[in-house]
């Protein structure tokens, strides 16, 4: 269907591991989609599976009413962004070259229109990276490399943005700043699914979350019926506290003494 992102018993094996077992669901445009789990429970690979990285997937993804296999590359690049956990940088660009990237899938040749650079010079803006310009990529903090590749998956503009959690590396400023700017996007007609850890930032930002675990799908659904103490202690084998306050706040709980 057109304006969503739809998944059908996606798979993935990995040698003798099974990484997806037949998951299913959908995303929708307008709307930020918070991926949830324990380490290993294949978040990052579904991510990977919907961009189309990983050839050997099995089952069914449609992007808008179309099959993902089916659609050339150039509007995929245009329709989908994806960023990464762990983005390698080979090439000392500056800053500004780097978020420029993100404009290929518009112009093709890599010649900026004003209309490209006005683009590439909002997000920087956005993103606090304006400053950073012309400074080689290399020379900047992970923090700022993390500000600046997700500067470059916006520059795109894509209708689907899927971002691998972009808040590591980052301090509690700017972490609400791209939680901002992922709401920002949706609120402009993208659809964004992001893994995030921390179950705060997820009912903050999310219209909607997927909580997994074992590479299954534990709880799919509006934050209020997932993000609850029930759902997340089967996920994450701990005991969750919610602490009343402005807003509540969910927290990992023991009453085991810390050594």
């Amino acid at each position: 269907m057109n304006g969503e992102l739809i998944f059908s018993d996606v798979s993935l094996v990995k040698g003798a591991s099974s990484i997806l077992a037949g998951v299913s669901g959908l995303f929708r445009l307008g709307e930020v989609t918070a991926i949830l789990g324990p380490n290993g429970a294949g978040k990052s690979s579904l991510l990977h599976c919907l961009a189309g990285l990983e050839v050997n997937a099995g089952g069914r993804v449609t992007v808008d009413g179309s099959s993902l296999t089916s659609m050339k590359s150039h509007a995929r690049a245009r329709a989908i962004g994806f960023l990464p956990q762990q983005a390698e940088i080979h090439w000392n660009l500056s800053v500004h070259a780097l978020v420029a990237l993100g404009r290929l899938a518009h112009n093709g040749d890599g010649a900026l229109s004003p209309t490209d650079e006005a683009t590439i010079g909002g997000v920087m803006e956005d993103m606090d990276i304006a400053h950073l310009a012309q400074r080689p990529v290399l020379s900047l903090s992970g923090g700022e490399r993390a500000r600046v590749l997700l500067a470059r998956v916006l520059a795109g503009e894509p209708r689907w943005l899927l971002a691998d959690e972009p808040l590591a590396s980052l301090d509690p400023a700017h972490q609400l700043t791209v939680l901002r700017h992922l709401r920002r996007a949706a609120q402009g007609g993208a659809g964004v699914a992001v893994v995030v850890h921390d179950v705060n930032h997820a009912a903050r930002i999310a219209d909607h979350v997927v909580l997994m675990k074992d590479g299954t799908i534990l709880a799919d659904g509006r934050p209020e019926t997932v993000l609850t103490p029930e759902w997340l202690e089967r996920a994450f084998s701990v005991h969750f506290r919610r602490i009343i306050g402005e807003p509540a706040l969910l927290i990992p709980w023991s009453d085991q003494p810390f050594l």
